[in-house]
């Protein structure tokens, strides 16, 4: 008999093929599992939205791949903690000019908050998700890059907390995605073809436009219209603030005879700046909320792999900590677009040292 056979471990269940293969891994080492479905909004709150994270499909299928499994199934609803923190951040951030990274602080407040706390709660030993990374332990916790590189989620996780990462498994984070298709199809898993979810569970359509105007529809005539600025010249109109983020190009319906981007949001004066492509690149900024994981502090400057956005391959900077809240970042070549309001992350190696908010 297993060890682990008196362990219990909550397994947070999206209904897909990664927590589905995640349930049955963990399974076949011999854990207790109790699978839980998040409700992280109503099924009614947005139009069009009837596939995906929380909808009744889903729902049922992690109810069916628990009962195939053999263990018990239940739906938690976090609709109104969600509302609260992470939709209200997401339009904040947008209202301010500023471009949010919504599922690093659903990891952080819903999956090692809320439900960790329900899993504490349920006597549970670990929370488990179906998340492609790995966690190191030295002396302290921190994420490492899955082996599958092309599904790595570790940088919406740099915000998890070391209580968190103690009591986190990651099933899934020696695997390759084609192999998890696999196994799920071996053991006949309804979920082993389910399409890999692209957008954001809570906007409609991937449009957080949409989102905003459901939500906020008294704010529409305070954000549509303003200036477009182009070396101090007003050149045109925009069709309101929150429509752009640094680095745009598409959609500015402008006639300058060249390309020109989105360089700065003023949301305040409702101005939208733009600029030579060369003009969006950078050496320097700050960040701010840090989270470190690999190391307790950073007491002096040190080299790492900078990441500005989840798709960013990462770029060689050196990193210092300012103080207890912000940390500044030097880039050994200028980077394109650091924007305002994403997730930076920092690398050493696999292993995450920690990460920030842009300022």
């Amino acid at each position: 008999m297993s060890g682990n056979s008196q362990k219990t471990v909550l397994v947070a269940m999206s209904g897909g093929v990664d927590s589905s293969v995640a349930a049955l891994l963990l399974k076949k080492e011999g854990y207790n599992l109790i699978g839980v479905t998040m409700k992280t909004w109503g099924f009614d709150d947005i139009p069009e939205k009837d596939s995906g994270c929380c909808s009744l499909e889903t729902i049922y299928s992690a109810r069916n791949v628990a009962s195939q499994l053999d263990f018990p199934h239940y739906t938690i609803d976090f609709t109104e903690k969600f509302n609260e923190i992470v939709i209200s951040d997401f339009i904040d951030e947008y209202l301010k000019g500023r471009t949010p990274n919504p599922c690093v602080l659903c990891n952080k407040a819903i999956k090692w908050g809320a439900l960790l706390e329900k899993a504490e709660e349920l006597g549970a030993d670990y929370l488990a998700t179906g998340h492609y990374a790995n966690i190191t332990k030295t002396d302290r916790f921190c994420i490492s890059k899955a082996v599958d590189l092309n599904k790595d989620q570790s940088y919406a996780l740099w915000q998890v907390s070391q209580h968190a990462l103690g009591k986190t498994l990651f099933p899934l984070g020696g695997y390759k995605k084609p192999e998890i298709r696999e196994i799920a199809r071996e053991l006949g898993l309804k979920p082993a073809d389910t399409p890999d979810s692209q957008e954001i569970c809570f906007v409609p359509n991937d449009d957080y436009r949409q989102l905003i105007q459901i939500r906020m529809p008294e704010l529409q005539n305070a954000i549509v219209g303003g200036d477009i600025i182009y070396k101090e010249k007003t050149i045109g109109k925009h069709k309101g603030y929150i429509n752009y983020t640094i680095g745009q190009r598409r959609g500015l319906n402008l006639s300058l005879g060249k390309p020109v981007y989105v360089s700065k949001i003023d949301a305040e004066a409702n101005i939208i700046y733009v600029d030579d492509e060369s003009e969006l690149y950078t050496k320097e900024f700050t960040c701010s909320s840090i989270n470190l994981q690999k190391f307790a502090e950073i007491s002096s400057p040190i080299d790492a792999v900078v990441k500005i956005r989840y798709k960013d391959p990462g770029s060689p900077a050196v990193i210092e900590q300012i103080n207890e809240d912000r940390i500044k970042v030097i880039f050994k070549e200028p980077k394109k677009a650091v924007t305002p309001g994403q997730s930076t992350v920092f690398y050493d190696g696999n292993d995450l040292i920690g990460g920030g908010i842009i300022d």
